[in-house]
């Protein structure tokens, strides 16, 4: 199994310029090596933030065909997996953005439950997927995003059509809802105050 940090894999891994330049004009073999290499890295990125098998295999394949048009477009201004990244963090927002229902975004985060979680499978807590799990998809989205792929605010404001307030504001929910989850319940709200 390849180690996600390896260069050799994710985004970041390097694409002959012989095998862009066949994809480009059209080679259908030269395509599907670049879903060979990048088909996962997608899959897992939309996975961690939709936090639905289907959908993310779903956005996955749009994500490829509008790449099918767009390549010829690619100008190597910036690496392949960073331009193939930055398509599949777009498709992701738009697809946020079709399922925001008529309640605002906001709402979502202010429900959020606030009893400790998993306490019959106290496993699940420190699991980390179970945990993002827990939060609203577009807390999930910022929180990703930043922390583990390096956006910055100002970028999240771009993609999510926000100031770079809202990110901050999100982000420090986010934060603040995964650590609630993972801390012990407090015994000094419990235990009467003994003197």
């Amino acid at each position: 199994m390849k180690d996600p940090g390896d260069p050799a894999t994710g985004f970041a891994q390097r694409v002959e310029a012989m095998t862009l330049a066949r994809a480009q004009s059209g080679d259908m073999q030269a395509f599907a090596a670049l879903y060979a290499c990048f088909g996962r890295p997608c899959f897992n990125l939309a996975l961690r933030i939709l936090g639905n098998r289907a959908q993310a295999e779903d956005l996955v394949q749009e994500v490829f065909l509008k790449l099918f048009g767009a390549i010829r477009g690619y100008r190597g201004d910036a690496p392949f997996g960073s331009w193939l990244k930055r398509m599949t963090v777009n498709a992701i927002i738009d697809q946020l953005r079709s399922q925001r229902h008529a309640a605002d975004a906001d709402a979502m985060e202010a429900n959020m439950p606030s009893s400790a979680i998993g306490a019959d499978n106290p496993s699940a807590v420190l699991d980390t997927w179970s945990l993002l799990q827990r939060l609203p998809m577009r807390a999930r989205a910022v929180l990703v995003l930043h922390e583990f792929e390096g956006y910055t605010h100002t970028e999240l404001a771009e993609l999510f059509g926000q100031s770079e307030s809202y990110s901050k504001s999100i982000l420090a929910r986010a934060l603040k809802r995964l650590n609630q989850l993972v801390s012990p319940p407090s015994e000094s709200a419990s235990c009467p105050n003994q003197t």
